[in-house]
């Protein structure tokens, strides 16, 4: 497979003649230097950790970890790409580490292994856990580079390349349906077809081979529409990428692909993170909306974040039930908490990845909507008149709505509603 001749060349060669921004050029230019270092020829046997990341059952990196992917490249071409069972994997690692909260007392589980190391919303750091926990399982592969892609990653490309076909599998797998087909197969339907339990993610495999397959004859528009839907994914954070290469993954970072919670930024911080922890694969039935307050009126600022889930599941089944995440929101360091609504358990503090986050466990029952309340002050260093507010986006979950509401000293108001789909930077005086 030459990913150059999978639609990045025509784009770019689009790109050369056409008036698109500087972004999509800087993005083109990106992905040719991760291509043209992973398809190089010089003899080398490259070895690349594909972590797939169901978020129908969303974690913070992305999702449940069920399988990862062990990807061959040599002189331009993908030798192998060999599928394992999380599941099996972890059985080869010592229960010796224990589980982040609140796992053992959600999940009941007494250590912490693969299946479970993307708990972080920043991915370099759910790397580290992920290569730490294949090597105690005696994985012996020294990895060029580390990819964590969620399920719309394969939904999207569907979209492009139309429905396939897998041998010895029944039905289609489209776009409207694969995900639904793949958890059946791999939860329910691999005992009717007398499929080991340790084999059932095989088909996983199949499917891989499947898609690539039919990328191969796509024409010309519809390459460069993978290609374009490729570049959404990584915006989007569906693609998270980590390369050994320190000039290849320089590159990445640049354009924010890398995953990584913004340790550096100085205003006003928001970052939402959810772990399904006992919701089976409920989240493909969960929607969000946020509202966040900042009010200036007073000595200190101050900020109300009012999140609301709605479940619009109605019955319990093999894939769904009541709704319980464990949520995180990461805001500036210096932040203090003044009370919470909502929530029938405590709330949390901590510090890390240079931000303070209050966390609590959130239920919601099927077909209901419940909201939850933090109310906290700000560090002063949040200034009224240089006032910028970055909000993260968490791997795993489209277009939430954020209606932002800022009350100035005078205690005039302002409101301002985006739909988040990747990183964004809010200033004060934003049009």
């Amino acid at each position: 497979m030459q990913v150059r001749e999978n639609g990045f060349g025509a784009l770019t060669k689009t790109a050369r003649f056409l008036p698109v921004s500087q972004e999509l050029k800087s993005d083109i230019e990106t992905v040719l230097d991760i291509t043209d270092a992973m398809m190089v020829h010089d003899d080398r046997e490259r070895l690349y950790l594909v972590l797939f990341q169901n978020n129908w059952e969303l974690r913070p990196g992305g999702g449940f970890i069920g399988s990862f992917g062990i990807v061959k490249v040599k002189n331009g071409k993908v030798l192998s790409i060999d599928v394992h069972d999380t599941a099996n994997f972890d059985g080869r690692i010592p229960s010796i580490i224990a589980p982040p909260y609140p796992m053992e007392e959600t999940l009941r589980i007494d250590s912490w292994k693969m299946r479970d190391s993307n708990y972080s919303p920043d991915f370099p750091t759910n790397v580290e856990n992920a290569l730490m926990f294949y090597t105690m399982g005696e994985g012996e592969e020294v990895f060029d580079g580390v990819l964590a892609i969620t399920t719309n990653v394969l939904l999207s490309a569907l979209e492009v390349t139309g429905p396939v076909r897998i041998e010895g599998y029944p039905g289609e797998y489209g776009a409207e349906n694969a995900i639904e087909l793949l958890q059946y197969q791999v939860e329910v339907g691999f005992r009717d077809q007398d499929i080991e339990v340790g084999d059932r993610k095989s088909v996983m495999n199949d499917l891989a081979r499947a898609v690539l397959d039919a990328i191969g004859p796509l024409d010309v528009s519809r390459k460069i529409q993978l290609a374009r839907t490729a570049l959404e994914n990584l915006h989007s954070k569906d693609i998270q990428l980590y390369f050994t290469d320190e000039d290849v993954q320089k590159s990445v970072a640049g354009r924010g692909w890398d995953g990584k919670v913004d340790r550096l930024w100085q205003n006003d911080y928001l970052m939402l993170v959810d772990a399904n922890l006992g919701a089976y694969k409920s989240d493909r039935l969960v929607d969000r909306s946020v509202s966040y307050e900042v009010d200036f009126s007073s000595e200190t600022p101050r900020a109300i974040l009012k999140v609301t889930y709605t479940h619009k599941g109605q019955m319990k089944d093999w894939k769904t039930t009541d709704y319980q995440s464990y949520l995180r929101v990461y805001v500036p360091q210096g932040s203090w908490f003044e009370s919470g609504e909502g929530f029938n358990h405590g709330v949390q503090f901590g510090e890390e990845l240079g931000k303070k986050y209050f966390g609590a466990l959130v239920q919601v029952p099927l077909g209901s909507s419940k909201t939850f309340t933090f109310t906290y002050t700000l560090p002063k260093t949040v200034e009224e008149e240089f006032y910028d507010l970055k909000i993260q986006k968490q791997a795993g979950i489209y277009d939430i709505p954020y209606e932002i509401t800022f009350i100035n000293a005078k205690g005039v108001q302002e409101i301002k509603s985006i739909v988040l789909d990747q990183d964004h930077i809010l200033s004060d005086d934003e049009e």
